[in-house]
This record gives structure tokens, C-alpha cells and sequence, in this order.
């Protein structure tokens, strides 16, 4: 079996993307967002596919395409539709393959689904922190609701200016292992994308 990431993060805005950019250029895998709302001309699908520069990867249609900028649930229901995780379908490949959520692992889907209910046993979850205020609790409450579900965490990665003492206390009170941080950089293209894609290269490695 193919190994396919899961890409999450403590919030909205945390770097989702850049990060589902960078892994899908390291493992040169297939890109899929099963749910996006809002920006259907300028998503985070086209972001990412911008972003890569390799020929090898695939970018998968979203499950759902919702109109308004809101939480999954609150987007359906606008657009007169309702999410049904079960009724969603991994695309198909012989590739790896990069999935990446919507918002945080809690955020609703509809009245009893959330974003969790998207990922598999087999999934290795990456969550993407990004260092401003609240960050650390945050990310312990993501981790520890993680956890709770039984699923696989691949680790962390920060995003913005290195700041020890909170990834220092996120490491050690987690237990999960930091793959690497992301710069605050005053442009991301698809050349700084592959940069660090070759600097998380050592971490997948094996998944090749």
C-alpha cells in the first residue's frame, strides 16, 4: 500500500498548504483536497499545483467544492448540499499521496462528522503549527484529539520564526517527533518550495 500523508493544523491560516506544497514536492506524490470552500478559481488545489514544479505529481479533484469561504458544514448548507464523509472517495493511484484538510481536525463537516472523520488508520498525520499566540495549547489540544482517535501522527512542523521554548514544551509534552520548521520567507514559489522539499527530503525517505 501506497503511504499517504494527511495534512491538518491547529487553525485556519496555519500554513496547510505551503506545507502539503513542499511534501508533495519531496515525495514527488499525488495532491488531493476532498473539501474546499470558497476560492474554487484560486484554491488551495491551484496553489499547490503552482507551487510544485515536478512532472510526476497528480492533482485530484476535490470531493466537494463549495462556494462561500466558511466551515465545510456552514458552505454546504449554502450551496444546498450536504457532506457525507462516507460518500467520499480517495482517488485512486499507484502514487504517495498528500491529502490536505480543511481548518483544524475538529472543524464539522456537518452535524456529526468533522475533518477527522476524513482520515484512515493507515494515514500518517502531519500537523502543521504555527508559532503565534495560543500555538502551544492549540497544538496539544490537536495532538492529544489525535491521539485519542487511535490515528498514526507523523509529526510536526512549525511554521515562522524559530522560537524554541515553545517547540521545546510541544515536543516534550507530546512525545511527537518535530520533521523541521518553515521559515517566515517574503515570497513562496515554486523554487523555495523545492529547497525545502529537498531539506524534508530525509524525513520520507523511507516512504518512498
Amino acid at each position: 500500500m501506497n503511504t499517504t500523508f494527511f495534512i491538518t493544523g491547529t487553525g485556519t491560516g496555519v500554513g496547510k498548504t505551503v506545507v502539503a506544497a513542499i511534501i508533495t514536492e519531496a515525495l514527488r506524490a499525488d495532491y488531493w483536497k476532498p473539501v474546499q470552500a470558497g476560492d474554487l478559481d484560486a484554491g488551495d488545489s491551484q496553489t499547490v499545483q503552482r507551487l510544485v514544479s515536478n512532472k510526476k505529481t497528480i492533482f485530484h479533484p476535490n470531493a466537494y467544492a463549495l462556494r462561500t469561504p466558511m466551515s465545510p458544514h456552514a458552505a454546504a448548507a449554502l450551496d444546498g448540499v450536504a457532506i457525507d464523509a462516507s460518500s467520499i472517495r480517495r482517488p485512486k493511484t499507484k502514487n504517495a499521496l498528500v491529502i490536505e484538510g480543511a481548518g483544524g481536525v475538529l472543524v464539522p463537516l456537518n452535524d456529526s462528522e468533522t475533518i477527522m472523520d476524513l482520515m484512515l488508520p493507515t494515514d500518517q498525520v502531519i500537523v502543521v503549527s504555527k508559532h503565534e499566540l495560543g500555538s502551544i495549547n492549540h497544538t496539544l489540544l490537536t495532538i492529544e484529539a489525535l491521539k485519542q482517535r487511535n490515528l498514526s501522527i507523523f509529526g510536526i512542523i512549525f511554521n515562522g520564526p524559530e522560537t524554541p521554548t515553545t517547540e521545546t514544551v510541544i515536543s516534550k509534552m507530546t512525545g511527537v517527533r518535530i520533521l523541521g520548521r518553515i521559515d517566515t520567507e517574503p515570497y513562496m514559489d515554486a523554487r523555495v518550495v523545492l529547497d525545502y522539499a529537498e531539506i524534508f527530503n530525509d524525513e520520507f525517505t523511507t516512504t518512498r
